[in-house]
């Protein structure tokens, strides 16, 4: 099985114009044999917007309560891409990086990947085609979500294709 992994900024996904451009790019890559495997960040603004919200809320939001809101823009991202690819005919499925799993340290706002689970993204292709992962997050062992800080949706990108690359 080929595997090709895209990672795909804000400005890439930032509005549907956007996304449809993207997903021409990945249905190009699927259309050459590939299973693809989509890594994405959150639409452009959409964290900066996420932290002024938190301090409009709270003088000093909680650090792990933070990476809970912060999240929520990278799995807006991969809902509405996964739609995108299903109403084009594609056999595609989203990944939050608690599913995988991604598991992280627990220094929340700056986590580092300890370890990702490909197992899962692996049999997930016996189903799909095209697999969109939530970039710039994971969790801790004991199951709390964690954000890799920012441009952590590159490293998302750089670690699941080397675990999918391990087996």
């Amino acid at each position: 099985m080929r595997i090709l992994v895209q990672k795909f900024g804000g400005s890439s996904v930032a509005d549907l114009e956007c996304m449809k451009k993207v997903r021409a790019k990945v249905l190009a890559a699927h259309q050459q044999g590939y299973k693809v495997v989509v890594v994405l960040s959150a639409r452009y603004g959409q964290t900066n917007s996420l932290l002024e919200r938190a301090y409009q809320w709270s003088d000093e939001p909680d650090p792990a309560e933070l990476d809970v809101l912060l999240t929520t823009g990278e799995q807006e991202s991969v809902a509405l891409f996964t739609m995108l690819l299903r109403d084009a005919g594609m056999k595609a499925r989203s990944f939050l990086g608690f599913q995988i799993p991604i598991i992280t340290d627990g220094s929340h706002g700056n986590a580092r990947i300890d370890s990702i689970s490909a197992d899962k993204l692996r049999s997930a292709f016996e189903t799909y085609d095209i697999l969109v992962i939530a970039g710039f997050q994971g969790m801790t062992a004991d199951m709390r979500l964690t954000t890799l800080g920012r441009g952590g949706s590159d490293t998302s990108a750089v670690a699941v294709a080397a675990a999918l690359g391990d087996g």
